[in-house]
């Protein structure tokens, strides 16, 4: 069993430079202590707050500094590139109709980044 992530949740992406924290609206309508996270909160600026510095040469950024520093890598700022949302979730518990977000699921960044939820912001509520 895993926990469910509320609003707050630690994440971090394999690329990234800092750690980060899941921001979760409350149009959701179910709250602990913070908003409830479902696999949809993965919106860039909005759910999903930049890392800090990327260290990905699939980030054209990066691969073009590192290239004007003759192979040096040269990390640029973090500016996540989201396609789909979180998976696998957990379909048998909903929250707003959507399934809910524990903390074994993953996001992908189209930079190459894998994006994992470090600490799920509650240890009260378990999900299957």
């Amino acid at each position: 069993m895993g926990m469910c992530v509320c609003g707050g949740a630690a994440i971090a992406c394999s690329f990234g430079a800092a750690p980060s924290a899941l921001t979760v609206l409350p149009d959701n309508k179910a709250v602990s202590s913070m908003p409830l996270a479902t696999i949809v909160d993965n919106k860039p600026m909005v759910n999903i707050i930049p890392f800090g510095m990327c260290m990905s040469m699939s980030n054209p950024q990066v691969a073009a500094a590192t290239a004007a520093a003759m192979g040096a890598l040269t990390p640029m700022p973090c500016m996540p590139v989201i396609t789909a949302p979180w998976a696998p979730g957990c379909p048998t518990v909903l929250i707003g109709n959507k399934p809910a977000l524990n903390q074994t699921s993953k996001l992908m960044c189209s930079w190459g980044g894998v994006i994992q939820i470090t600490n799920p912001g509650t240890m009260n509520i378990q999900v299957p």
